[in-house]
C-alpha cells in the first residue's frame, strides 16, 4: 500500500474501534443500571436487542446509498448518529427512550461497520485480506475491551460514561473528514432494493457457511456482555469483578486476532475456523463449571477470546473468499444481518434461561451454538469457482 492508502486504512480501523468502544460500554453499563433499578432480566435483555434491531432495519437499505453516495458520506452519517445518541443517554433515563437510542446507535454502528469493512475488503489484495480484516477486528476488539471499564464511572455519576464516550467518538469522527470519497464496484444487477435482495440470495447460495461465524459471534458477544453481568451479580460477584472479567474475552481476542488472520491466509479460513470454534466450545463448558469463581471465569473468558474472538473477522474474510468483488457489499451486509440475528437472540433467550434455569445453562448454550457451526463448516464443500464466475 502507498502512504496515502496506509493512512486511509488506519483512519478506518480507528473509526471502527469507536464502534467497538461504544458497544462494549453500553451493553454491560445499561444491564447493570437496569439490574440495580429492579428491571426484570428478560426486559433487560429485550432492551439490549434494540441495537441489533436497528442493524436489521438498516441492512437492506445500505447497499443503494453506498453505490450512490460512496463510502465517506455513510461513515460520516453513521458516526454522527452514534455520537449524538451516546450523548442523549445522559439527558433522560427511560426504558423506552434508551431503547430507541440504542436502535439509532445500531443503525449508525451498522453504517460504520458495513462501510468500513466493505471499503477494506475492496482495496485489500487477496494475500493480505486476512491480515487487514484481522487488524479491523483487532481494533474493534480493543475498543470493545476498553468499553466495559467505563462502568466504573457509575460510582462518580451515572451520566458520566455516556458523556465521556460521546466526546471520544466525536474526536475520532473528525478524522474521516480528511479522506477522499470512493465508490464500490458495480455489477449488472444495478442499484435498487430489489437488486439488493437478489444479491442477498446469491450470497446465501454460495457463501452461507461464511455467514455462520458472524452469527455465532453476535450470539456469544451480546450474551457475555449483557446477560453475564446479571448472572455474575446474582452469584455474588461485584461490579469491579464483572468489569475485569468481561474485557478478558476481548483481551484474549486481541492477543490472537492478527496471528489467526495471518494463519488463515496461509492454511485456509475454513480450517482455522473449525479449530477455533471447537476450542471455544470447550472453553465455555469450562466456564460453566467455574460458576461464581472470578479467577476461573477470567481465565476461561481469556482463553475463549483467544480462540473465538476472531470469528467475526474470519467469517468476513471467508465470505469474501467465496464471492466476486461485485457481491462484496451484499456479502458484508449479510454478515451484519447474521451477526445481528445472533445478537438479538442471545440476550433475550439467555435472560429467560437465567430466570428459569438455575446454574450456568447459558454457558452450555453458547458452547452448543459454537459446536453446531463447527459441524456445518466441517461438512461444507467449497464452491468458490462457481461463485467467482458470476
Amino acid at each position: 500500500m502507498t502512504k496515502k492508502e496506509r493512512l486511509r486504512f488506519w483512519i478506518l480501523v480507528s473509526m471502527i474501534s469507536i464502534s467497538g468502544f461504544s458497544q462494549g460500554m453500553i451493553l454491560p453499563l445499561i444491564s447493570i443500571i437496569f439490574e440495580k433499578d429492579g428491571i426484570h432480566s428478560s426486559l433487560n435483555g429485550l432492551n439490549a436487542t434494540a441495537l441489533y434491531i436497528g442493524v436489521l432495519l438498516a441492512s437492506p437499505l445500505m447497499e443503494v446509498p453506498l453505490k450512490k453516495f460512496g463510502y465517506k458520506p455513510l461513515i460520516l452519517f453513521g458516526g454522527l448518529s452514534v455520537t449524538l445518541s451516546l450523548f442523549l443517554f445522559s439527558t433522560w433515563k427511560s426504558f423506552w427512550f434508551w431503547f430507541f437510542l440504542r436502535l439509532f446507535i445500531g443503525i449508525g454502528d451498522h453504517m460504520l461497520n458495513f462501510t468500513t469493512q466493505t471499503w477494506i475488503t475492496y482495496f485489500s489484495k487477496k494475500e493480505n485480506l486476512g491480515r487487514n480484516i484481522s487488524l479491523y477486528g483487532l481494533f474493534f476488539s480493543l475498543g470493545f475491551a476498553i468499553g466495559p471499564f467505563m462502568t466504573r464511572l457509575l460510582e462518580i455519576n451515572e451520566k458520566l460514561p455516556f458523556i465521556v464516550t460521546s466526546l471520544i467518538s466525536l474526536c475520532i469522527w473528525c478524522t474521516i473528514l480528511t479522506l477522499k470519497n470512493e465508490f464500490p464496484e458495480g455489477d449488472s444487477d444495478g442499484a435498487s432494493f430489489i437488486s439488493t435482495i437478489k444479491r442477498f440470495g446469491k450470497v446465501w447460495k454460495y457463501a452461507w457457511v461464511g455467514l455462520l461465524p458472524p452469527l455465532a459471534y453476535g450470539f456469544m458477544e451480546t450474551t457475555l456482555n449483557s446477560s453475564f453481568p446479571i448472572y455474575a451479580i446474582r452469584n455474588g460477584l461485584d461490579i469491579d469483578a464483572v468489569a475485569m472479567i468481561i474485557p478478558a474475552f476481548s483481551i484474549g481476542s486481541i492477543v490472537f486476532q492478527l496471528p489467526l488472520g495471518i494463519l488463515s491466509d496461509r492454511y485456509g479460513r475454513r480450517n482455522i475456523l473449525i479449530a477455533v470454534l471447537l476450542v471455544g466450545s470447550i472453553c465455555f463448558i469450562a466456564a460453566a463449571l467455574c460458576k461464581g469463581l472470578a479467577i476461573g471465569l477470567f481465565i476461561c473468558f481469556f482463553l475463549a477470546g483467544m480462540a473465538v474472538g476472531s470469528t467475526f473477522s474470519l467469517g468476513i474474510s471467508f465470505t469474501s473468499d467465496l464471492l466476486p468483488k461485485s457481491l462484496l457489499p451484499a456479502g458484508n451486509i449479510m454478515c451484519g444481518i447474521l451477526f445481528s440475528c445472533g445478537s438479538m437472540i442471545g440476550p433475550f433467550v439467555c435472560g429467560i434461561i437465567i430466570d428459569s434455569v438455575k446454574g450456568s445453562s447459558f454457558f452450555y448454550l453458547i458452547s452448543f451454538v459454537l459446536f453446531s457451526i463447527t459441524i456445518s463448516l466441517f461438512s461444507f464443500k467449497n464452491n468458490v469457482t462457481v461463485a467467482k464466475t458470476l
